[in-house]
């Protein structure tokens, strides 16, 4: 079972709290959407995979609008403070999230009771896999001998998070499903930081997107030990697929992060054709497919249903896992959460 120290994850009063500060409106009217800059929010801190993902795509985003579009790191609460925020800013497109695979886990940690479900999925613009990672000079040279470790000192190793419902949590609860994994996961303000604290010495290792790690496993600061994935991926074709160490893990895979552009419920039909025309384009631009590549993401450019039951079972597939390691703070099948 994994043991969270630290500051406490969020708030459903914190969360909407702060979304007060945007005031409400009536939506406007579409006709000439858009007719003024664009407000795009990341939910996570700047240099972390989702900040990196937003920047990337939003030039050319840019340019199929015709307007600006501005970029807003707004972190807290595991992505529960932005989500908020954006759920709180008027339904007409102006305001959207940049956001990432967290919300969807929120109300199963407890953190805010909003998740996708309460947006329009613009696009689901990639995927991530997950790679785990430690300091270069880390005594832990394999899975196995950071996993055997673990088992001999249980709740010693500090594992770098990003709070409840974030990528490391998640990966950690779904090695804890194949395998005694009792760590001290202390959280971060984003991947970015996290990573940045595991270099200072802080932590022992971290789980990551390979986009938030790939630029340190290349510079020689971190030691790749696994990938989350069954096999190995392009980006770090020496290192080994997490199911060498751990076979079991083959049950919850393909999983990982995944990167995208959603609106709040009620925004005009035809604002959002136009926003999902312009990602869609954005996505297929050949800059950011190329950065999407070296950083070890599959780029998938989904919308509409499709992109809808993408989340559903994203959400379910996780929701379970964090439920049978006890991870989980609510119950999924409370939540109208089946089990897939």
């Amino acid at each position: 079972m994994i043991k969270f120290t630290g500051a406490k994850a969020l708030i459903v009063a914190l969360g909407l709290a702060g979304a007060m500060s945007v005031p409400a409106a009536i939506p406007a009217m579409a006709q000439g959407f858009p007719e003024r800059e664009l407000l795009g929010v990341v939910m996570w801190g700047a240099g972390g995979a989702t900040d990196t993902v937003a920047r990337a795509v939003n030039p050319a985003a840019e340019a199929a609008l015709g307007k600006p579009i501005v970029v807003l790191n707004k972190s807290g609460g595991a992505g529960a403070i932005s989500t908020a925020y954006v759920n709180a800013a008027p339904a007409d497109g102006y305001t959207f999230l940049y956001g990432a695979e967290n919300p969807q886990l929120h109300p199963v940690m407890g953190v805010s009771p909003l998740d996708y479900s309460q947006f329009v999925p613009i696009n689901i613009l990639g995927r991530g896999v997950a790679v785990i990672v430690v300091p270069a000079d880390s005594g832990y040279d394999t899975m196995e001998a950071l996993l055997q470790d673990i088992a001999a000192r249980p709740g010693e190793v500090k594992m770098g998070s990003t709070g409840p419902g974030g990528l490391p949590s998640t990966v950690g609860a779904l090695i804890a499903n194949a395998t005694d994994f009792e760590v001290t996961a202390i959280p971060f303000d984003g991947e970015g930081p996290g990573l940045t604290a595991m270099l200072g010495g802080e932590v022992d290792f971290m789980p990551s997107g390979i986009s938030a790690a790939a630029e340190q496993i290349k510079a020689g600061n971190m030691k790749a030990l696994a990938v989350v994935n069954t096999e190995p991926v392009g980006q770090l074709p020496d290192v080994p697929a997490i199911t060498d160490a751990l076979p079991d893990m083959a049950a919850y895979l393909p999983w990982g992060p995944f990167y995208g552009v959603f609106v709040k419920k009620g925004t005009p039909d035809d604002v959002v054709a136009t926003l999902t025309e312009a990602f869609a384009e954005a996505a297929g631009d050949a800059s950011f497919q190329e950065l999407m590549a070296n950083r070890g993401n599959v780029v998938m450019s989904i919308s509409g249903d499709e992109a809808r039951s993408f989340l559903d079972q994203w959400q379910r597939v996780t929701a379970y896992a964090l439920k049978d390691t006890g991870a989980a703070k609510v119950d999924p099948e409370s939540l109208g959460i089946q089990r897939p």
